[in-house]
């Protein structure tokens, strides 16, 4: 499944389009020209189109749209704590520096763009300090790393000053499938009881519906919005939009994928 998901990955980056639409265009040119130089022209149509941003972003605000934020001033005493799903951490390699592991108190943290996620957590583990904190997070890269992803929460939860005793973490996981799974099996972690699952708005209809599918009693707690309720009709950046195109159809034909397989 890890395997599967990473070539979900690769398929849909709409860059990988364009280059096999070109690959097979240079490929027909010899043998048959005119629909070599017809691929060719829509590789070229397909990349001038990937800029323009409303596109995609109209697919990540219907994502985003079907879990509303949670009232930030709303009680949480009902909830037995958060699962925080991994992902907003960069890869282990990049925790060194000059071939020295990073250590707790440095200020060197290594967040990615999905970063609102862990700064969300810990903001939340100090407001409530009766909420368990429960980090799922393997090594989302295909190389063993000489870090998994919760041990670098761990360096970073450590450097927030969140109590040690108020944290938990799940190591093995590598898939949203396996968060909810192996998290499932944490020593102390009761499923039945409410919990909030706390992961970017994008990627929370897949979530939930993985870790309910699961039998966990979660309540979404979206964070990390992309979009919002006005559309920037002229907005044309090309490396922007290219990476909202991935986000957005790779939640959405993995959620399919995991429907299929009776994962969510």
């Amino acid at each position: 499944m890890f395997i599967a998901s990473k070539l979900l990955a690769f398929a849909t980056q709409p860059i990988a389009w364009v280059l096999t639409l070109l690959l097979l265009g240079l490929l027909c040119l010899p043998h048959w020209p005119r629909l070599g130089k017809r691929l060719c022209w829509a590789a070229l149509l397909v990349l001038a189109a990937l800029g323009w941003q409303p596109l995609p972003d109209t697919l990540l605000r219907h994502l985003e749209g079907q879990s509303p934020s949670i009232d930030q001033t709303a009680n949480l005493q009902a909830y037995a704590g958060v699962v925080v799903l991994g992902g907003a951490l960069e890869p282990a390699h990049v925790w060194h520096a000059n071939g020295v592991e990073r250590k707790p108190g440095l200020g060197q943290i290594a967040l990615n763009d999905a970063g609102e996620r862990m700064v969300a957590a810990a903001s939340l583990a100090k407001q409530h300090p009766q909420l368990v904190m429960l980090f799922t997070g393997g090594e989302g890269e295909l190389a063993a790393q000489s870090l998994t992803e919760a041990d670098r929460a761990r360096i970073f939860f450590n450097s927030m000053g969140v109590p040690t005793e108020q944290m938990r973490y799940e190591s093995e996981s590598h898939t949203t499938y396996e968060n909810a799974i192996f998290s499932a099996k944490v020593p102390g972690v009761d499923i039945q009881k409410p919990w909030l699952l706390l992961t970017s708005a994008s990627h929370m209809p897949r979530s939930l519906a993985t870790f309910r599918k699961a039998g966990w009693n979660v309540t979404a707690y979206p964070v990390d919005f992309q979009t919002s309720d006005q559309i920037q009709w002229t907005r044309y950046f090309f490396v922007r939009s290219a990476e909202r195109w991935h986000l957005a159809l790779h939640e959405i034909v993995g959620l399919w994928a995991y429907r299929l397989a009776g994962r969510a």
